[in-house]
């Protein structure tokens, strides 16, 4: 039997137990029949603003300087300040941005450009390929779609080694005309990048253009018609004089009307070193812009251009730029590119002649025999 001292040792072992285990502050007295007490919660504090929100420059006594979009961008004007080629009367005014209300500093599109650009994002050199996309975004020559239509490019080429060029060209909305002036911006652009090829480690023979509805009126002319804006641009004292603006490859995303449905004095003349070309569009649910693009690959295939590749999907619609779409087939069309791309060499090393290169010389060569 244990002794007295045992057991009152033991018992004073368990109340300090159990004071240990009880609540450190007493429950505050409840009135018989109230709700229990609420405890008042500290309010969080508000959250920080957006960082880095793209903003358009200012409008000066001098051409507008566009900005870059992206972080990291390198922008250049087109066109010297003083060219004839500019409407001097407006060059001075700064863009509009429309920002996206839902994602804050994502920009939706830009209008109102009058001093158009290139914004240039390099490939990471450990994996460059050396080659450059331009990126002509759409909207129907309104607006210029630059959000869906080459933010998002920009990000998702970068993982391929693949340099991006955002095309900040001139609309229809701000009084220019499409084959005139937003057609020799996308030229110019093509021009521009080659004679820059060296800073930005590009190989000058894998520079092309991906256009997107609007944008890819302008992609479809670059490539049919190089020559003619070659021709004229020879100006004594122009740093890009001999520098071709013809593309190495074109891309045709929902494309809006091309030289071949647009033409109506004959034929469309297709250059013997017409580049390759991808298209890509819904069909029944797209199927006018669906018709341009089949005109136009109709056109390339009747002349055995080499290195066409087309794609219409069944279910989709227009627009939606590199959206998953639900998980559609549609909404993996740009990994059919990447598969395009990769099958003609713009995936090797820079300096490696690709397969579209080569497929271009015999095709040359070819047509050469029949003259």
């Amino acid at each position: 039997m244990p002794s007295l001292n045992s057991r009152v040792l033991t018992r004073l072992i368990l109340l300090i137990i159990a004071g240990l285990a009880s609540p450190r502050f007493p429950a505050a007295a409840q009135t018989p029949g109230t709700a229990p007490a609420t405890v008042a919660h500290q309010a969080l504090p508000p959250l920080p603003e957006p960082q880095n929100v793209p903003h358009p420059g200012p409008t000066n006594d001098f051409p507008y300087v566009p900005q870059a979009i992206l972080p990291g961008g390198v922008v250049l004007p087109l066109y010297a300040p003083d060219s004839p080629l500019l409407n001097q009367a407006r060059v001075r005014e700064a863009e509009i941005y429309s920002l996206n209300r839902g994602v804050p500093g994502r920009i939706d599109y830009i209008v109102n450009i009058h001093n158009p650009s290139i914004e240039i994002h390099p490939a990471e050199p450990w994996h460059n390929t050396g080659t450059a996309i331009i990126l002509a975004a759409g909207g129907g020559h309104q607006t210029l779609n630059v959000g869906p239509e080459a933010v998002t490019p920009a990000a998702f080429f970068a993982n391929y080694g693949i340099t991006s060029v955002i095309l900040r060209n001139r609309l229809r909305k701000d009084g220019y005309s499409v084959p005139k002036d937003a057609v020799n911006d996308a030229l110019q652009a093509i021009r521009l990048v080659r004679a820059h090829a060296a800073n930005w480690h590009i190989d000058p023979n894998k520079i092309g253009i991906m256009g997107f509805s609007a944008g890819a009126e302008l992609a479809a002319a670059a490539g049919l018609q190089y020559q003619t804006f070659d021709t004229q641009n020879t100006q004594p004292g122009d740093p890009l004089t001999g520098v071709t603006a013809r593309p190495d490859f074109v891309g045709l995303v929902y494309p809006g009307p091309t030289p071949f449905s647009l033409n109506t004095n004959g034929p469309t003349v297709i250059p013997p070193d017409m580049p390759p070309s991808f298209l890509v569009c819904a069909s029944s649910g797209d199927r006018v812009h669906a018709a341009w693009a089949d005109a136009y690959f109709g056109g390339m295939l009747k002349q055995s251009v080499p290195n066409l590749e087309m794609h219409m999907y069944g279910r989709g619609g227009h627009g939606g730029g590199f959206s998953d779409r639900n998980d559609t087939p549609f909404g993996t069309w740009q990994f059919r590119f990447i598969d395009w791309f990769r099958d003609l060499g713009f995936l090797n090393k820079p300096g490696v002649e690709t397969q579209a290169a080569k497929d271009v010389q015999a095709y040359v060569s070819q047509q050469a025999k029949f003259k």
